[in-house]
């Protein structure tokens, strides 16, 4: 029930060193020197702008200044420069004596300096695949996301994670008027000028079922899904994003709490982000058809954590393993046989030699992963080469057993070589992580991700956006259990990879909140609209963004909306669909609605005398007729903001869906000035082919900009209107 959740409030602050973006989250790392006594590995942080202009690089000042502490107070021997950092903060790692640290502390820049013990870095890998940086973009454009507060409903917050920390924050904004509610294990002491605030909801809960065992009576997080979602990163205490990584199963929009709490929200100036679900990948399986709210789906990041199997052959394949340890796996004799690789039982693998390495073929069983994990830690085989073409592996964290999963494709070779070799061998290397475009692009839709149509409302297209929700570091509750190996080790942690559409929100709700910093004076409407029209469709390797479900063919805008979100593109876009709280109002009233139903979404403060379906939205979703042979034609309107800072011409590229017609009036839109607003209509022409095979397809509709840098583009979506559609 939604009123057993929790929310927690996070501020964010321009001057901390190791800046948290509210999307993104913390990682804990440890930099491990074998050192002597007198010489330590120490972290330095250092005042960028002071690096005089004769170094072309930070890493030439660094290397400098190590040198001068040396002559100054050096034993012989010269520090060493392990590391320099220059994304989420500046600084540098490196073996000094406190002698050399002393001489360093009086350097033009300097500003701290501690021994490498236990670090925390800014973020997990995620802000950079969104090319986040401390340079240039939305990150110093918005300071940091300075005076913003993002509200997260959700199951709870550990308030103790290192994520909440507020070193280096300023003070809570005056506007707050929340509170930090005490309960069990609970106080107000937790709270900070980071964490701002915390509510616990369960009396609906208690009231409802007065003999329902509630085990933690506060806003304390025991599940660590709440932990995990606010550190990536209610209406009345003053936040600015709301984010609700939830999902609600009434369909109707007057009956979900999330809608019409939305819609207050909105009403209030204040963007609200919802996870799409993890009900993917049927189509229409997206419950969340919020109008008013930025729906998020889930994608991969370009993160791949390896197992390297080589064989015996020499042969070397980047396979995946999630095993928790850095495992010995050398030299050990591989086992092919065609009816123990099943793997489907424990007592089947009984019969397989003890210390090896046995090949599971589970391409075409119908045995699921966690099933063989169990049953391989159960029996005395070493390792386990698993053959397999099942996505849904790549989003577990789930891997007891020392093994590696590849393809049926790599496989070919591995089942050549332990079928024809006398002697076959192989070693595994674990733990490793590989970034970039092999051995997949990135980002790809998640097969989980609920599709779209929304269920309560079809006529505008969701999901709006998709954000990285694949094995997402974050911060969770030390005292759950993370990770196993074997049957009876049980591994903690304060930090854990979570999948799902849970962990992209988030990444959105941080986004809005630093283009609210970066634009107060924009609109909810017009954050989201310029997160969704500079969006990229395309993935690191610019060819359009893959579906995981579906053998990694290309996926369409009912699963991952407008594409990935670009912050940095988002916080220039040209031109914005904006929408006013009566501009929802009329959509609300042209629902079909009773006037009950309507007044429980919009109350009474406004009336229906202008019912319009046509909101203007950054996208477009055509419901055609499908009797066979029938043409349906619809007309749109939209209006365009310009926020770019001088006069603008702008034409029209129309990518027609299949067996569409678009025509767009007037193809060309020319702003005068800063805010100047245009209009145009595009009609849509489809004629259906079959009642028995309905089609669905997209195209987009870009306004590019005459001699300028922006795009403006919108998903085009066609699809069949069916009996129960609005």
């Amino acid at each position: 029930m939604l009123e057993s959740r929790n929310l927690n409030c996070i501020s964010q602050a321009p001057n901390k060193k190791m800046e948290l973006f509210q999307a993104v989250l913390l990682i804990l790392v440890c930099w491990s020197l074998l050192v002597s006594a007198e010489r330590s590995t120490y972290i330095v942080h250092m005042d960028k702008s002071f690096m005089p202009k004769a170094f072309s690089t930070h890493h030439y000042w660094y290397s400098y200044l190590l040198k001068s502490a040396a002559r100054l107070h050096g034993d012989g021997s010269e520090p060493r420069l392990v590391h320099t950092y220059d994304n989420a903060f500046h600084g540098f790692s490196a073996v000094m004596s406190e002698s050399e640290v002393s001489a360093l502390k009086k350097s033009p820049g300097f500003l701290s300096a501690y021994p490498d013990d236990v670090v925390t870095l800014d973020t997990t890998h995620t802000y950079k695949f969104l090319s986040l940086n401390t340079a240039t973009g939305l990150w110093p454009g918005s300071q940091y996301g300075k005076d913003v507060i993002i509200g997260v409903v959700d199951t709870g917050i550990w308030p103790e994670s290192p994520s909440f920390n507020d070193d280096g924050m300023t003070e809570i904004p005056a506007r707050w008027k929340g509170i930090c509610q005490a309960g069990d294990q609970f106080n107000s002491s937790h709270c900070n000028k980071k964490l701002i605030g915390a509510r616990y909801f369960n009396e609906g809960s208690r009231a409802s079922n007065p003999d329902v065992n509630i085990t933690m009576n506060s806003a304390r997080d025991e599940s660590g899904h709440g932990t995990h979602v606010a550190s990536t990163a209610a209406v009345a205490d003053g936040v600015d994003i709301l984010s609700i990584s939830l999902s609600y199963r009434r369909t109707n929009l007057y009956e979900n709490p999330i809608a019409i709490a939305g819609f207050g929200a909105r009403e209030k100036g204040i963007l609200v982000s919802v996870s799409a679900g993890n009900r993917g990948p049927n189509a229409a399986t997206l419950l969340e058809g919020i109008p008013w709210a930025v729906i998020v789906a889930s994608g991969t990041v370009d993160r791949w954590f390896a197992g390297t199997l080589t064989l015996g052959n020499g042969i070397t394949i980047t396979g995946w393993t999630m095993f928790p340890a850095r495992a010995v796996v050398r030299n050990l004799p591989v086992v092919y046989n065609e009816t123990l690789s099943a793997c489907s039982s424990s007592e089947l693998l009984a019969e397989a030699p003890e210390q090896s390495i046995i090949i599971c073929n589970i391409t075409f069983e119908s045995i699921d992963f966690s099933s063989v994990m169990s049953y391989l830690s159960q029996s005395n085989v070493r390792a386990a080469i698993i053959i397999s073409e099942d996505t849904s592996i790549l989003r577990s964290t789930d891997f007891p057993f020392l093994g590696v999963v590849i393809t049926p494709s790599e496989a070919e070779a591995v089942v050549s070589y332990a079928s024809s070799d006398n002697t076959p061998t192989a070693s595994i290397d674990f733990q490793q992580t590989i970034l970039g475009t092999e051995p997949r692009a990135a980002p790809a839709l998640s097969a989980s991700s609920s599709r779209g149509p929304g269920r309560n409302y079809r006529p505008i297209l969701k999901p709006d956006i998709m954000a990285p929700g694949v094995l997402i570091l974050a911060a969770y509750n030390p005292y759950s259990s993370e990770a196993s190996i074997g049957r009876n080790i049980f591994l903690a942690s304060d930090y854990t990879l979570l999948s799902g559409t849970s962990m992209a929100c988030p990444h959105i709700s941080g986004i809005a909140a630093l283009l609210k910093a970066a634009h107060p004076e924009w609109s909810p409407a017009a954050i989201q609209s310029a997160m969704m029209t500079t969006a990229n469709p395309r993935d690191n390797t610019n060819q359009p963004i893959k579906d995981m479900a579906f053998n990694y063919r290309l996926a369409t805008p009912l699963g991952m909306g407008a594409g990935q979100v670009d912050p940095n593109r988002a916080l220039d876009p040209g031109l914005v669909y904006d929408a006013t709280v009566q501009d929802h109002v009329n959509l609300v009233c042209s629902m079909n609605f009773t006037s009950e139903q309507t007044r429980t979404i919009i109350r009474s403060s406004y009336n229906c005398s202008n019912p319009s379906s046509d909101l203007n939205y950054p996208s477009f979703m055509f419901q055609y007729e499908t009797e066979e042979n029938r043409t349906t034609t619809a007309q749109f309107k939209r209006t365009l903001t310009n926020v770019g800072n001088r006069a603008a011409t702008y034409k029209v590229k129309v990518e027609e869906p299949k067996n569409a017609t678009v025509i767009i009036s007037p193809e060309t839109l020319v702003f005068r000035k800063k805010y100047d607003k245009r209009s145009y209509s595009m009609t849509i022409r489809y004629t259906s082919i079959s009642e028995i095979e309905l089609e669905t397809a997209d195209g987009s509709l870009t306004w590019i900009e005459v001699n300028g840098k922006h795009t403006v583009r919108s998903p085009i979506v066609v699809y069949p209107r069916l009996d129960n559609d609005d």
